[in-house]
């Protein structure tokens, strides 16, 4: 008899844990998984040490704790106008995962569809699948000027009289595209047109480079009614580990995603929240150094990628910069790559195909990280020279 669900098949070990493990078992530098190898601010850290010390240790309210949600109101007023009613309109949750998992769970009908941008944060079909729905993608792909777009005309095919909900992740992960005011208008519209739901994964907010600036889609006209935005603190105060995230919009969403969040983890992290409260009230100017030293890291590994070989896409914002592999490796398989390269030189990448809906899409990509320090992003470089460069 057959235990796991169908809803599932062909779900199995995420590759960020087979590849974490390959990294420890190797010993090999660990470009993969996205997270830092550094701790978030002190002020953040004391806050949950405090917390903790002042015995904010059992279950907190449902909705979160009101520091923190009146915190994420206050960040969404301060940098981008919005009213968001925190007794109302916010949601706090066990990171952005689980808070993506509740909107799906709670809002979908099995039949449904979601439009989602291809490739995508690998959550997003399991939990799609789950709730008996079925995901549209729309492909990305890098253009001439090495940006990441998506045909207008296939966007608009893809939805269709079962469509609820178009799945926004921008700042993008893993092509580290930023969504232009243009395309975010072009969604916006077809959302209104349509009568559908935005649910906008906003968690690499903070992260954007080069000027770049992330465009929140409730600040559009006529979609604060109409779309639910989800963030965290993982990326933005490096506590990954924490998972605290939350989701913010209209009443009526927020209790859709509510309702099943509460039968998930029910509650999460209750000394973390306050500390997460401090963070987003942390001045302008610790978000300004966020993104410039990520920045710098980003140039750093993507300057050594180009120098081993790699045809390299700069990405706009998050963690991660992508190569083509075929510039190096004529076969273009980047499951086989990422799965040799450990023992090749001492480096550890995730294959993109696994956030494609259709792996061969991305078979010839691999994403690495750089939210690294210096010395380890060089060093990994290094390896990678010595492997390929010709």
């Amino acid at each position: 008899m057959k235990w796991a669900t169908s809803k599932l098949a062909g779900y199995g070990t995420t590759i960020f844990a087979e590849m974490s493990a390959l990294a420890v078992k190797t010993g090999a530098i660990n470009l993969g998984q996205g997270f830092p190898d550094s701790d978030g601010p002190p002020e953040v850290l004391d806050a949950a040490v405090s917390a903790i010390r002042s015995g904010l240790n059992q279950y907190p309210p449902g909705l979160g704790v009101p520091e923190l949600r009146k915190a994420i109101a206050d960040h969404q007023k301060r940098f981008y106008g919005l009213q968001i009613d925190p007794e109302r309109e916010v949601l706090v949750t066990a990171g952005a995962t689980e808070a993506i998992a509740s909107v799906l769970l709670g809002m979908l009908e099995v039949g449904d569809e979601v439009v989602v941008f291809d490739p995508m944060y690998d959550s997003y079909q399991a939990c799609i699948s789950l709730a008996g729905a079925r995901a549209v993608p729309v492909l990305l792909t890098p253009g001439e000027d090495g940006r990441y777009h998506f045909d207008a005309a296939v966007l608009r095919a893809a939805i269709s009289a079962r469509t609820k909900l178009i799945l926004l992740n921008t700042p993008h992960n893993p092509t580290g595209k930023v969504f232009t005011r243009v395309e975010m208008e072009l969604i916006a519209s077809l959302a209104k047109q349509h009568n559908l739901v935005v649910i906008t994964d906003e968690v690499y907010e903070h992260l954007c480079f080069d000027g770049n600036t992330h465009i929140a889609m409730a600040t559009l006209p006529g979609m604060r009614e109409r779309t639910l935005t989800i963030s965290s603190g993982g990326k933005t105060f490096q506590t990954t580990g924490w998972k605290i995230g939350w989701m913010s919009g209209p009443h009526s969403l927020v209790t859709a995603a509510k309702t099943a969040k509460q039968f998930l983890t029910y509650v999460n992290g209750a000394p973390f929240q306050p500390a997460m409260a401090v963070g987003l009230a942390l001045p302008d100017s610790y978000y300004q150094s966020l993104a410039a030293t990520l920045q710098i890291a980003r140039d750093h590994l993507a300057k050594g990628l180009v120098a081993a070989g790699f045809t390299t896409y700069l990405p706009e914002a998050t963690y991660f910069v992508t190569v083509d592999i075929r510039s190096v490796d004529s076969r273009g398989d980047g499951m086989a790559f990422c799965r040799s390269l450990p023992e090749r030189c001492g480096v550890v990448a995730v294959p993109s195909e696994v956030f494609y809906a259709e792996p061969e899409s991305g078979k010839h990509l691999v994403r690495f990280a750089c939210c690294k320090q210096l010395a380890i992003i060089d060093e990994a470089v290094k390896r990678l020279a010595n492997a390929f460069a010709q």
